[in-house]
């Protein structure tokens, strides 16, 4: 245990070694969070669940920590809100490592005597909490570099590999099925409640939705056509004045995108990106097929390769059968959610390794797609 969390610990660390100090502390949307943030709210969650309440010995690092870091947990008492943490210049980027590194001696002090499975219990959702962060630093450092005017490089990696040549689909029996977690083996809170549901018969795609295809719908008409949309997605996209994905520009008639290494030529063989469920739903519309569900991505996700990128359903996020809340600010964390959310299976490029599980549950409001994730559609 103590290996794993010092690893997850340095983890967040290093993925903020290509960043300038002055990097830390910009939030360029009320849903993006400063790195500065990011490192300073998991350093919390550790002081507030954890060491405030299983080590005797402890004491915070700094009172003010708790308002200024806070993430949306009610129970805990007031904070600052979400779309002015890019405002607090203070503490420094410094003072933020110094206070990491003081929770983190403090956790391995903890670490080495003998703790209960209560204790053991809130770690584990610590070390998943963490690493849920890290994935959510990708979305926020891509997205505050993407709109920069000289379309900064961040560094290598967070790429999906190209579409597979080998395409078609997997059929399904019609059936019940069960659905949930189940096993010794951590999970969140929502993913408990298995149980059985029936499905008919379908047939899933072996591929993502590639960028060629995409820009198919795109050249094809698919933003200004409003027979393929919800009615509020079609307002979003005029709102907002959607044309193509996130990150995608046109130049002289060409199509480039920003990546983590800069701005770059569509790429035509890799999965499409960075898509709304508005969208998502739109070229399902476009192409005659449809999204799964979440219970039909979890059945049939033996049947193909997932992990490259979060995965639209078309399932509100809803609790399953017998679901329940912890009691406390713990029991905040999935359920008060349960509202106005789209499910997204699998994980992507920017999921720690080991955090993923085919029944996790991730959830984005319909307009959301600075997250890494793509379209597999059913017939």
């Amino acid at each position: 245990m103590i290996d794993r969390f010092l690893e997850v610990r340095s983890q967040s660390e290093i993925l903020c070694q290509p960043l300038l100090i002055e990097d830390y502390s910009v939030q360029a949307s009320e849903f993006v969070s400063p790195p500065k943030w990011h490192l300073a709210h998991v350093t919390w969650f550790w002081e507030e669940f954890v060491l405030t309440k299983y080590s005797p010995e402890y004491s915070p690092y700094n009172d003010d920590f708790s308002f200024l870091f806070n993430s949306y947990y009610n129970n805990v008492g007031k904070r600052v809100l979400r779309p002015v943490r890019g405002l607090m210049t203070r503490p420094s980027v410094d003072e933020v490592y110094a206070y990491r590194n003081y929770v983190t001696q403090a956790m391995v002090a903890l670490l080495k005597t003998n703790l209960d499975k209560e204790v053991l219990d809130v770690i584990e959702i610590g070390i998943n909490h963490e690493q849920q962060h890290q994935e959510l630093f990708v979305y926020d450092i891509k997205y505050i570099l993407g709109n920069q005017p000289l379309f900064p490089q961040y560094g290598s990696g967070f790429t999906p590999k190209e579409i597979s040549q080998v395409s078609g689909f997997s059929k399904i029996e019609s059936g019940i099925y069960s659905i949930g977690h189940q096993g010794d083996r951590f999970s969140f809170d929502n993913e408990l409640g298995a149980h059985k549901v029936y499905v008919d018969d379908f047939e899933i795609s072996s591929n993502l939705v590639s960028n060629k295809e995409y820009l198919d719908f795109i050249e094809a008409g698919g933003y200004s056509d409003f027979n393929f949309w919800h009615d509020e997605g079609w307002s979003w996209i005029n709102e907002n004045k959607i044309q193509a994905p996130l990150y995608w520009h046109k130049f002289d008639g060409e199509w480039w995108n920003y990546t983590l290494q800069g701005l770059q030529k569509v790429n035509l063989d890799l999965p499409v990106m960075h898509i709304s469920f508005y969208e998502a739903f739109a070229y399902s519309q476009w192409k005659g097929m449809r999204l799964p569900t979440e219970f039909e991505w979890e059945i049939a996700s033996e049947k193909f390769s997932w992990g490259q990128l979060w995965e639209w359903t078309h399932s509100a996020y809803l609790p399953y059968p017998r679901f329940n809340k912890s009691l406390g600010a713990l029991g905040e964390y999935n359920g008060k959610f349960m509202v106005n959310q789209m499910v997204l299976r699998g994980g992507s490029v920017a999921t720690p390794e080991g955090h993923s599980r085919k029944t996790y549950r991730n959830f984005f409001h319909a307009s959301m797609r600075w997250q890494y994730n793509g379209i597999r559609l059913i017939k």
